[in-house]
């Protein structure tokens, strides 16, 4: 039996296109300046400075964001900058020395998850994700292609403490989404699903039933018996009636068997898995 399943989804919150690595700019301390004084950096890099003079000196932020402690001849001090804006500072030591950071915003950007890519028809699954800013209300939205069916807006959600958001969706056939946040795209998640196939008593013989969006009147379904090796071997061909069930009886036996009820691929159409029922175990004398 061939099963299907979708490689390295929905995990996964992957990190936005295009992001760089943080850097590191060198700034040094002389006698009676910052060089260079003005510099600009992005989210996330990090400012050394290094004091190039005989002296002691300090970094001190004007607005109390950050300070070095006393730096003496050749000692260096790093500071990594995690918001964007302008930091003017300072040397304590030699107050007329002043410079400034800028730092930018990071690029926007939006992830997207999912909490199972395989469904059985009828399941449910939820979408995760996260804004690059972790701000709260933020509206996010989500669109959905079902197989066959052009792109359409799902829903908008609005994001939560950290810049989270969840949305519980219940594909009925193969979907992909994606989730947009200003001009951020997320990539694409993929949802499969498989026909929810029943398989039960009915009075002394059995009955069972494929479910999807699609009719399987004049499909078949397969009969299998697990073999004493765990393999599942194929006894019976099903061909399923206008409401996509059949009634059928076991072939004749004696002892304990185990049987289900399997739909091949080619059987549960274009946009689905193949699919099994549950079992049922069966003993007669």
């Amino acid at each position: 039996m061939r099963r299907v399943f979708l490689a390295a989804a929905a995990a996964l919150v992957l990190a936005p296109a295009g992001a760089s690595p943080a850097a590191t700019l060198a700034v040094k301390i002389t006698a009676t300046a910052f060089s260079p004084s003005n510099v600009t950096v992005n989210f996330g890099d990090t400012v050394t400075w290094t004091n190039g003079d005989k002296a002691d000196h300090q970094v001190v932020a004007d607005n109390g964001s950050f300070a070095s402690p006393t730096l003496k001849p050749n000692a260096t001090w790093s500071y990594t900058f995690k918001a964007a804006g302008t930091y003017a500072y300072h040397d304590s030591l030699r107050p007329a020395s002043k410079g400034s950071v800028k730092v930018n915003a990071p690029p926007s950007s939006v992830t997207l998850g999912v909490g199972s890519p395989t469904l059985l028809y009828g399941q449910q699954t939820t979408l995760t994700g996260t804004v690059s800013t972790g701000a709260a209300n933020e509206p996010v939205a989500i669109t959905g292609s079902a197989y066959g069916i052009a792109v359409k807006q799902v829903a908008t959600v609005s994001t939560g403490a950290g810049g989270g958001f969840a949305y519980t969706i219940q594909p009925t056939i193969l979907t992909t989404y994606v989730a947009t946040w200003k001009t951020a795209t997320s990539q694409t998640v993929t949802i499969e699903v498989r026909p929810k196939v029943t398989f039960q008593p009915f009075g002394p013989r059995f009955f069972t039933k494929v479910a999807s969006s699609l009719s399987y009147a004049g499909r078949y379904a397969y009969l299998q018996r697990r073999s004493a090796f765990g393999q599942w071997v194929t006894i019976g061909k099903l061909k399923l009636g206008p409401n996509s069930g059949r009634i059928f009886s076991l072939p004749a036996f004696h002892g304990t068997a185990t049987y289900h009820v399997y739909l091949p691929q080619d059987q549960a159409g274009p946009g689905y898995l193949d699919a099994w029922s549950g079992t049922q175990r069966v003993h007669r004398r």
